[in-house]
């Protein structure tokens, strides 16, 4: 059973092959269009993902969908009628692209299709959560688990409580649009000036800088609770409808009644940040944590289970998944390594391949391309670039280890790209965390970000318990944890409240990028590094030698190294 799953026409398109339940490819579209977030159909992965896995369009049994777009227009049209006559002009604007493609999906889909190969195999659809159900289920260590799914909004639910087993997936209990803690979310990075559906992680960066113990900070947070939103003891929230607008505009908010309720104005996206804006997004982080503690322990609670897999946008907020990590036994808790929409394209093709088994095969991340050292010396050769090859990979980390101890920035290039929005050691950006200035470093210079952005730290596995209260494996970057007190050697990689957003590194994992860790260790006595997207601010991580050779003669890294190619800066 060969099955393609699709996620696009929201954001973070993408496609994924799956053969008998196991993943074979999987890629973004931006990483090939270098579109960031693009959000239309997935062409160029769909090709990639065939071409790797050496099989031709008529070979694939099923394409799926990732939701059901009936059931969305239903709710669109639903909630345009309840809101009525508010929003009729974006009603309006939004009505000939569903009534031409987006309603009538699967001839869209089989259109495109024909179009890239020629032919289209038979379109089925999959309900949204359980797109993000599966994935999060077919990846995790567990038999049996209760899921929750929390997001913006799928179809018509924001979220879910799914108790997942070998043989069904039962969903429980769902929450529905408009009350969604992942619109919650959005609202607050939209009113501080941040982009929505993209930049909700900023929100996130900033809180730390937030102080608890202000006055201006508590009365942020009581106007959440008691102006904004209800939260009930089980987690579901209700939001006081009459301070949005995403219902039937195109902007989050009432832009004037926020104003009056927080005391300042919505801040424009290239004004200064204060620490106004700090103790606000500390304020919502804090209600999001809170929110998200009582779901969890309501879907353990409604379901019976004890393990507890979370997955959609809201997974990505690594603080609040920290905070769940340490009120929840070890290893009872698993978020999958693309929680958002992108991994709802390998969620779709795994429940539709029929399989019940989770492979372990599935848990690894590294689904894209890679390309040969024949590719990399042409791509080189082309571009003029002076390099030095060393034959033993062995030599290459500790010429690699030797420069990042020096302080110089490296590149990093090897194997399969990663799938998902995290640099996991093959597209990676790599400094010594020990230096006090290397994080406004490659902020500035490489990165070209703001300065508040705090960097993760890639770790070895069997040191992580030594500097960061953490006993759990963190092999996907989805989690922080606070450095222990006697750990303060690491100024590049621990943000402004004494926490890093970790990735553990065995060599079972990602066998390469243990054996560069360790000899940095063995060089150094650190056991980690500053481990960064290989990207500036603004573009998806690079994919190709072509994007990686970009990035490096726009930015200030200091060495390229590609496979075992080393590139130095003339």
């Amino acid at each position: 059973m060969i099955v393609l799953g699709i996620s696009a026409y929201f954001h973070d398109s993408a496609a994924a092959l799956v053969k008998d339940g196991a993943i074979i490819a999987a890629a973004e579209e931006e990483r090939f269009n270098r579109i960031k977030h693009y959000n239309g159909f997935p062409t160029i992965a769909c090709k990639f993902c065939l071409e790797h896995s050496g099989v031709t369009i008529n070979d694939v049994d099923k394409v799926v969908f990732y939701e059901k777009p009936f059931l969305k227009f239903e709710r669109i049209i639903r909630s345009h009628i309840n809101y009525a006559p508010k929003g009729l002009r974006t009603f309006l604007k939004a009505m000939p692209t569903w009534l031409k493609d987006k309603l009538n999906m699967r001839s869209t889909i089989m259109r495109e299709l024909k179009d890239a190969f020629g032919f289209s195999p038979s379109v089925e659809f999959c309900h949204h959560h359980l797109s993000h159900a599966a994935l999060s289920y077919y990846t995790s260590p567990y038999e049996s688990c209760a899921i929750l799914v929390i997001d913006a909004v799928g179809e018509d639910a924001t979220t879910s409580i799914i108790k997942a087993t070998r043989n069904s997936f039962e969903i429980v209990e769902n929450q529905v649009f408009p009350h969604s803690l992942g619109l919650l979310y959005s609202a607050f990075t939209y009113y501080l000036g941040f982009k929505v559906n993209s930049d909700e992680y900023k929100v996130m960066g900033l809180a730390p800088y937030g102080d608890k113990k202000s006055e201006e900070y508590k009365s942020f947070k009581e106007t959440i609770v008691n102006d904004i939103v209800t939260i009930h003891d089980g987690g579901n929230i209700e939001l006081k409808e009459q301070n949005f607008a995403f219902m039937y505009a195109d902007r989050m908010v009432k832009d004037n009644r926020w104003q009056r309720l927080f005391g300042i104005p919505k801040r424009k996206p290239n004004e200064p940040l204060t620490f106004t804006h700090a103790n606000i997004a500390l304020a919502i982080q804090d209600v999001t944590e809170e929110i998200m503690l009582k779901m969890a322990r309501y879907a353990k609670d409604i379901t019976g289970e004890e393990n507890l897999c979370v997955v959609g946008g809201c997974a990505l907020n690594c603080a609040a998944i920290g905070k769940l990590y340490l009120s929840s036994k070890p290893g009872s808790v698993y978020v999958p390594y693309a929680p958002g929409d992108d991994g709802a394209a390998i969620g779709c093709a795994l429940i539709a391949s029929g399989s019940k088994d989770r492979k372990a095969s599935n848990r690894v991340p590294y689904w894209g391309p890679s390309y040969s050292d024949d590719e990399v010396r042409n791509t080189l050769v082309a571009t003029n670039l002076q390099y030095e090859y060393i034959a033993e990979y062995k030599e290459l980390c500790h010429i690699v280890a030797q420069e990042l101890a020096n302080s110089l920035i490296i590149g990093w290039f090897q194997g399969r790209m990663e799938f998902g929005p995290r640099a996991l050691g093959n597209r990676s950006i790599l400094a010594d965390p020990r230096q006090s200035y290397m994080k406004n470093k490659v902020n500035a210079m490489i990165k070209f970000r703001e300065s508040f952005r705090p960097f993760a730290p890639a770790v070895l596995a069997e040191h992580a318990n030594d500097i960061f209260e953490c006993d759990v494996e963190s092999t996907y970057m989805s989690t922080t944890f606070k450095l222990k007190r006697n750990q303060q050697e690491y100024p590049a990689i621990t943000h402004v409240d004494n926490t890093s957003r970790i990735q553990t590194v065995s060599s079972l994992q990602n066998e390469k990028f243990y054996e560069l860790l360790n000899a940095f260790y063995e060089l150094t006595g650190c056991p980690l590094l500053l481990n960064t997207s290989f990207n500036v601010m603004g573009e998806p991580i690079v994919c190709s030698p072509s994007d990686a050779i970009r990035t490096f003669t726009e930015s200030g890294i200091d060495i390229l190294v590609i496979n075992n190619f080393i590139i130095r800066k003339q």
